[in-house]
């Protein structure tokens, strides 16, 4: 399995201490407050809720979704509903793409966001994380539609991760999802803070999302997920509120970030930057109860999230102080 942040039973068996400070996700510290649940939650199958799906079009601006048990459970169906392909997947971007699209007969490779472009006149199927992740680059909706159905010209796909894109709605394609050839992903986990709900949707024509709805299988939702986002996805005054704190405490944190000597990029959610000793930046801080999401690899560098409590911020602010001084 690929390694990813919030794995914080690691740090503690690494690190013993049990005073973390987890900035390793980029998922909302401040989460929506679920509602206490109805008995029929937990006792009956989780057949699909109506409302469930309206609120999720409206508040996606999206024709049609289909709720899947988070974003992962998609990436790693797609491949699957597709004959041997030439697959040209973003890097660096979130690894699960490139991971399950170099199965099932796939030829996969891995393209800078500055190659895209060629890379569609080349592919079968392209994969963009947008907003990415790490790295926060964006691009255009009209550049993406434009790819979308190039692709499909020649019965190919331009699949859009836009797992964190509640900050940025002005980027969404999910508005078209009903354009052949155009798949978009969207999770609930990041902006509303409620990754452990596992729930995401899928936007994308209605004969695609049949056939992952048939490979999924039935009650692929769990009844209190529903619940729970039925309620955050209609609650616009919380999400407004969030959107305001949000943006504030993302510029926060790149102020912090610049205010010693680090210029970094990303989304109100998560900043990143191509940290020249990354190893050593990563360790400093776990020495510290902080975990931050270290990249090796394509992207190296390190991606931080927002602290939850004015405590935290000063413990990272003195760790950074420290980090600079030594």
């Amino acid at each position: 399995m690929l390694e990813h942040g919030g794995n914080l039973r690691d740090a503690a068996r690494r690190y013993g201490r049990d005073d973390w400070i987890d900035l390793s996700t980029g998922i909302n510290p401040h989460g929506y407050p679920a509602p206490a649940l109805s008995a029929d939650a937990w006792r009956r199958l989780p057949e699909p809720d109506p409302r469930l799906l309206d609120a999720a079009c409206a508040y996606y601006r999206a024709p049609q979704l289909l709720p899947v048990a988070g974003t992962q459970a998609a990436i790693q169906a797609l491949p699957r509903l597709r004959p041997p392909s030439r697959v040209a997947v973003s890097a660096p971007s979130y690894a699960e793409h490139a991971q399950h699209w170099s199965l099932h007969g796939h030829m996969r490779r891995l393209v800078a966001y500055a190659d895209l472009e060629q890379a569609v006149g080349e592919s079968d199927v392209v994969v963009v994380v947008n907003p990415n992740n790490p790295t926060g680059e964006t691009i255009s909706p009209q550049q993406l539609l434009d790819w979308a159905s190039r692709l499909h010209a020649r019965g190919g796909w331009l699949v859009v991760d836009e797992a964190f894109g509640d900050t940025a709605p002005a980027l969404s394609v999910a508005p078209h999802a009903a354009q052949p050839g155009l798949i978009v992903l969207r999770s609930v986990g990041k902006f509303f803070g409620l990754a452990g709900l596992r729930l995401g949707f899928v936007a994308a024509q209605e004969a695609l999302l049949a056939g992952l709805a048939d490979l999924l299988g039935p009650w692929a939702v769990s009844g209190p997920a529903q619940e729970i986002a039925l309620a955050a996805l209609r609650d616009s005054r919380w999400q407004e509120a969030t959107q305001r704190q949000l943006a504030l405490d993302g510029e926060r944190m790149r102020a912090l970030l610049r205010a010693h000597g680090i210029d970094a990029g990303g989304t109100p959610l998560f900043q990143w930057w191509p940290e020249a000793q990354p190893e050593a930046f990563h360790e400093h801080m776990a020495r510290r109860g902080i975990w931050c999401r270290l990249f090796r690899e394509a992207a190296r560098g390190i991606r931080v999230g927002l602290p939850a409590q004015e405590e935290d911020w000063s413990r990272f602010t003195r760790a950074l102080q420290e980090w600079r001084n030594r």
